[in-house]
């Protein structure tokens, strides 16, 4: 799809979009609706853990997150991994916020970590086994292990924070598969022991949306993270998005790291100009009253693919893509 010009490129701060275009989309066709089937499975081995971890994305702490997860998995302790922290603009200020609406939603162990590199890893198994020995339903009897199953949407971290407990604590690498795409992990898996002291045991599951996305933005949100594949959403769709988001924060990494004359709210204009820059262009014959000429055209797609790459892998600066959210009022505490 070509996204149509605007003249809005020039001085930074001068005439930002005060709001993204969200009609037309069909947030609905963007996530699949096969994911009950996930969710049941994980209903049906509730009974063999003593803790639920929930990993999510740091960059959107209060957005996509799974209702149906405290709904259907509610009966057992829970915390909250707020993962990719090292992707996340994090000032002091921002986690403030983010601590008090999670609080607000009943939420009160949460961890923030970067599974990569192994950050905060360490605090996770002590919260696991304190929540779980001052849980009411505690009977430890004559069992010594822990079990704990990890959830969340995709693409989130899950499968790294399980390998990421492994070397920390049994020198162990990789025991679960993991990648930049969602739907890795397919199916409930196996036991796998994070821990020997204490014996601790962690179930992966599959990553699982919920079944209705509240908005066209938090799906966009969502598909910035890489929830759902790309082409679904549309990669210039998402880039524009990405463009605006950058730029109503006052975040112009893009420039530097593009090497752009200015920062730009035309994203057409700024994925030429990345096309031209990487080399991501084609000759096209285009036939006049004079005959053929050829006309170097830029390869958009592969642009925008770029430009949404550079996003996840950091190299454009931390973002919080929760800011609107966080600054409402959070919840009152339940």
């Amino acid at each position: 799809m070509r996204l149509a010009s605007r003249a809005l490129c020039g001085a930074a701060g001068a005439g930002w979009r005060e709001s993204f275009p969200l009609g037309g989309r069909d947030v609905a066709r963007w996530f699949p609706g096969h994911m009950a089937k996930g969710l049941k499975k994980m209903q049906s081995s509730l009974k063999l853990v003593d803790c639920i971890i929930e990993v999510h994305d740091a960059r959107i702490p209060l957005s996509g997150r799974n209702p149906l997860f405290q709904e259907t998995l509610g009966l057992k302790p829970h915390m909250l991994v707020l993962n990719k922290m090292d992707l996340a603009d994090l000032k002091e200020q921002q986690v403030k916020k983010i601590i008090q609406h999670l609080e607000g939603e009943g939420l009160k162990n949460v961890v923030f970590t970067n599974c990569v590199r192994d950050e905060n890893i360490k605090q996770i198994i002590p919260m696991v086994r304190g929540l779980v020995e001052s849980s009411y339903r505690y009977h430890r009897g004559e069992s010594l292990e822990y079990c704990a199953m990890v959830i969340g949407i995709p693409n989130v971290g899950k499968s790294s924070l399980i390998n990421a407990l492994r070397r920390q604590h049994l020198r162990k690498g990789k025991a679960t598969r993991v990648g930049g795409e969602p739907g890795i992990t397919r199916a409930v898996m196996s036991r796998i022991q994070v821990c020997e002291r204490p014996l601790m045991f962690l179930l992966d599951t599959p990553g699982v949306l919920a079944p209705r996305i509240e908005s066209v933005e938090m799906g966009l949100k969502l598909a910035l993270c890489g929830t759902v594949l790309d082409h679904l959403v549309g990669e210039e769709t998402l880039a524009d998005y990405l463009l605006y988001t950058l730029n109503r924060h006052q975040l112009f990494g893009y420039v530097q790291h593009y090497g752009l004359a200015a920062a730009c709210d035309d994203v057409a204009s700024v994925l030429k100009q990345v096309a031209v820059r990487l080399g991501k262009t084609q000759k096209v014959k285009v036939l006049t009253g004079t005959g053929d000429v050829n006309v170097i055209q830029p390869n958009y797609p592969a642009a925008a693919r770029d430009f949404l790459r550079t996003f996840r892998s950091g190299l454009l600066g931390p973002v919080m893509l929760d800011r609107d959210v966080l600054q409402r009022p959070p919840l009152a505490d339940p």
